[in-house]
């Protein structure tokens, strides 16, 4: 398969796109690590800010470990920032900060993309380890000779790996929001100047594309693999 041309063909874009979207994610963040805000408030300090202003007072705002790990996690309602972020002072650490406060407060103000996505999780991991071998092996079976079996099983993985398709499309409102918040919230309470808000645009205007290049790039694959089972554009 990867001596496919078009396999190639689908891939190398999605590769492209997929590596230029984190080269500009890590490239904006080392830049803005390095711009302190004026009012010297840390990633932390800043995330309880925009939930104290918001009435969000059962969720907590925690340290982790790892590179840009940050996270909400609405099960247990924790705000989970990295060490980069959490007691760092910089516009980036506050941009990433205010991000993840958004999705705190998309949950609490009952944000119908954040609920769908979180219902998606369950059906979007099975497809994310099933989907994608059941087409491979699809495909594997057509060129052995076993052109309806073999077409079945590209079918059923097409559906189980559009399932992540679904989650990643979900995703992208959810995660702009998010950001549209966070730039909108950290300027309104204060905790970065105008000046500031630009450098907390770009960090998380880098990192939202990110996730337009991880749907891309599965939207691909999908469609690869139904054309090498002659279920698009005609005969294999």
């Amino acid at each position: 398969m990867f001596f496919d041309p078009i396999y190639l063909l689908f891939m190398i874009p999605a590769l492209v796109l997929s590596l230029f979207a984190s080269w500009r994610t890590k490239s904006a963040f080392k830049k803005y690590s390095k711009v302190r805000t004026l009012n010297g408030m840390t990633g932390a300090q800043a995330a309880q800010v925009l939930l104290d202003r918001a009435g969000i007072d059962d969720v907590k705002v925690v340290p982790t470990r790892g590179y840009l790990s940050d996270h909400y996690n609405p099960m247990n309602k924790t705000l989970a920032l990295s060490e980069a972020v959490y007691g760092s002072p910089s516009v980036a650490a506050v941009g990433v900060a205010c991000h993840e406060a958004g999705h705190a407060i998309q949950h609490a103000r009952h944000y119908a993309p954040l609920w769908a996505r979180s219902m998606l999780v369950p059906t979007a991991n099975i497809g994310s380890k099933v989907g994608y071998f059941a087409m491979l092996g699809g495909v594997i079976l057509l060129s052995m000779g076993a052109i309806g079996l073999g077409k079945g099983i590209v079918i059923l993985g097409a559906l189980l790996f559009s399932a992540v398709l679904l989650f990643q499309i979900v995703t992208l409102p959810v995660e702009f929001d998010a950001s549209a918040r966070a730039k909108r919230l950290a300027f309104e309470h204060g905790i970065v100047t105008g000046q500031e808000r630009a450098g907390v645009s770009k960090v998380l205007n880098a990192a939202a594309l990110t996730y337009v290049a991880a749907a891309i790039s599965t939207l691909l694959t999908l469609l690869y693999f139904l054309l090498r089972a002659g279920l698009l554009g005609g005969r294999r």
